[in-house]
């Protein structure tokens, strides 16, 4: 038990340290499988909403969640220094696709976004469909393994007719 809990420290650490690292004004971050908890992405996205340095921000493996692609998308709603953002990994269905949706219909710096290897779905697909029906930044999309189906490509399909910039 011991082990576990020195574990849960230092991703804590590794947590705080990141944040001092956010303030500090660096401008990559990779928190791959060190955000752990709703509060971790709450406090991230907290600080993100304040920043104007960060360009790169990794968060893949977090099992960041509904909950947390909210937060991060209300992050996102008013940031405008980060131009990518990685969420492979996790698990974000419609829902969370749905908040992710919303903010890049206000975004203008984000121009790349992975959310390869969650739960999407066709619904979701749709609503980020719709984002990218008014989103002139975002260059870069992946949704791969997100079991949009058919209905979810078809409604990318339509999206990409008036959508100008995505181009991958």
């Amino acid at each position: 038990m011991v082990a576990g809990r020195g574990a849960i420290f230092f991703v804590a650490m590794e947590l705080e340290d990141a944040l001092r690292e956010l303030a500090a004004g660096t401008e990559k971050l990779d928190l791959g499988g060190k955000c752990r908890t709703p509060e971790d992405v709450r406090r991230l996205a907290d600080a993100l909403k304040v920043n104007t340095s960060l360009t790169v921000l990794y968060l893949g493996n977090n099992h960041i969640d509904n909950e947390g692609a909210a937060s991060l998308a209300d992050a996102l709603k008013v940031n405008a220094s980060l131009t990518e953002l990685n969420l492979s990994d996790n698990d974000i269905d419609a829902e969370g696709a749905a908040s992710l949706a919303d903010a890049l219909k206000v975004n203008t710096s984000l121009t790349t976004l992975n959310v390869y290897r969650n739960d999407i779905g066709a619904e979701g697909a749709a609503s980020l469909a719709d984002a990218l029906k008014v989103n002139a930044s975002l260059t870069e999309l992946n949704l791969y393994d997100n079991k949009i189906g058919a209905e979810g490509a078809a409604s990318l399909d339509d999206a990409l007719k008036v959508n100008a910039s995505l181009t991958k």
